[in-house]
């Protein structure tokens, strides 16, 4: 089965132009077909994969996500400068796991608290060591299935931002995410602080947003 959404979803969008976050959707995909796929696309790819026990779902980003994904991802390495944390952004590497047949590829990895064990310009990542930190952007595609992944592979903490909701903090706590309001891979971090930023990026440009960062975590 395959089912193409190019519609609103739960989400309230006020202009679609250049909004419309692509899926596809397929059913009844073995894990071999999965890894064949991936091979086929390559690393240069504008598409997201997933795969959850025989669903394999592709998500083609829109430009309005793109543009909130890159801001919270310059977002978090300007923290992490000022704080003095080591980071490494992985970006939408692969994160699977062959036993359990679940796979994701995020639209933005970071290691904070684990950075230390990722050696070189090209680390060799553990499959049993998850990011610390995920970004998943939901424009026109809820991510409820890769949340599910996300649980099973371990990922400790989620940023999940809708247009609806704006950025919301989940947390790994007994095995189902939970939402809070303070990051534990930035504890200075609340959510309504990220909203914060993304609302001035309204009226104001990247860099100006950054700046704006910037000054805050120095007063803090």
């Amino acid at each position: 089965m395959v089912m193409l959404s190019t519609q609103a979803s739960e989400l309230d969008l006020d202009n679609f132009d250049g909004q419309l976050t692509q899926t596809v959707v397929l059913s009844h995909i073995s894990w071999q077909t999965y890894q064949a796929v991936l091979a086929d696309m390559g690393d240069h790819r504008a598409a997201r994969v997933a795969y959850n026990q025989g669903v394999l779902t592709l998500k083609v980003p829109s430009k309005f996500h793109e543009i909130v994904n890159r801001l919270l991802a310059r977002i978090v390495a300007t923290l992490t400068e000022e704080l003095g944390l080591e980071v490494i952004n992985v970006g939408s590497t692969t994160l699977e796991r062959d036993d359990l047949e679940k796979g994701a590829e995020p639209d933005t990895g970071f290691y904070i608290q684990n950075a230390y064990r990722l050696e070189g310009l090209d680390p060799e990542i553990p499959p049993d060591l998850p990011p610390d930190l995920v970004i998943e952007v939901d424009i026109t595609s809820p991510s409820n299935q890769r949340m599910a992944i996300y649980q099973t592979l371990g990922i400790s903490e989620v940023w999940r931002y809708t247009k609806r909701q704006g950025l919301e903090i989940y947390q790994l706590q007994a095995n189902d995410y939970a939402k809070t309001e303070t990051s534990v891979a930035l504890p200075q971090l609340t959510a309504d602080r990220l909203n914060d930023f993304l609302t001035l990026r309204q009226t104001q440009g990247e860099n100006q947003v950054i700046r704006a960062v910037r000054s805050w975590i120095q007063q803090v």
